[in-house]
């Protein structure tokens, strides 16, 4: 994984390239940072309307804290691989005269929007605390939890970036993707008896089980979930899949990066 062991060797650079992306998103801006609140509290706000008060369907308590639980990770991954899929493209300049270890450019984007889901989490920790008292015994598993959710999402940027540069259309397949990733997510609906959408959960136990293990999203959503929202233990196997998710993810980011890394000055 010598991919990844380089940005040790390159600490220095890739905090440069990181402060430049940093400065770059909120350059100019008034809030600054917490402009990466507004999104997730927009859709928030607009999704409690709809569910909680136009059509109430939702059995799920705390609605607007239990969608910023889910929204916090999502934006995280839309926003990474909406920004890293062109990252080696948006510094072909660089790349062209300097010759570097160019996954840093994507790790960069990625660092950059860890920053917004730090701020969501630093709204949301607290007021779980304080609205919901039974997670104070779980909630500090959050950021442990983290740790293989931040892999995933860099080992995917990476895969993303990298094969951007070789097959343009990438890009383009990833925001097409997005939206109805996010309706197949657990996002704003629980696959939980009594709190899902639409329908009683048990009609549909093998549709509900596919969508579950085969979205590599929604064990981590949920593995964060239990611990942030719902104060109780996540369970073993969404953890077990996310650990593994995680290492195949930055396995695949290697692997593929790996792939065209000699291509890139001349794709570029």
């Amino acid at each position: 994984m010598s991919v990844y062991a380089e940005i040790l060797q390159h600490r220095e650079l890739f905090a440069n390239l990181f402060r430049r992306d940093f400065r770059a998103k909120y350059k100019g801006t008034f809030l600054g940072v917490l402009w990466s609140l507004v999104n997730p509290l927009v859709l928030m706000g607009i999704y409690t309307l709809v569910f909680s008060v136009l059509f109430p369907v939702s059995q799920v308590p705390h609605y607007p804290l239990y969608l910023l639980s889910g929204l916090a990770i999502w934006v995280f991954l839309a926003a990474a691989l909406g920004t890293s899929s062109r990252s080696l493209l948006d510094n072909a300049n660089l790349i062209k005269k300097v010759r570097f270890p160019r996954q840093l450019t994507s790790f960069s984007t990625v660092a950059a929007q860890l920053v917004a889901l730090g701020a969501i989490l630093a709204v949301l920790v607290p007021i779980n605390l304080i609205v919901i008292p039974d997670t104070r015994e779980t909630i500090w598993l959050t950021f442990p939890l983290m740790v293989p959710v931040i892999a995933l999402v860099a080992g995917l940027s990476l895969a993303v970036s990298a094969a951007n540069v070789v097959f343009r259309d990438v890009e383009h397949i990833v925001a097409a993707l997005l939206l109805p990733w996010f309706f197949l997510t657990p996002i704003m609906y629980s696959f939980e008896a009594g709190g899902i959408l639409r329908g009683p959960i048990e009609d549909h136990p093998t549709l509900v089980s596919f969508l579950h293990w085969a979205n590599p999203i929604t064990p981590p959503i949920e593995a964060v979930r239990d611990v942030l929202f719902w104060g109780r233990l996540p369970h073993v196997w969404d953890v077990v899949y996310l650990v593994v998710a995680a290492v195949v993810a930055l396995g695949l980011g290697a692997w593929v990066f790996r792939r065209v890394d000699d291509r890139i000055a001349v794709e570029l």
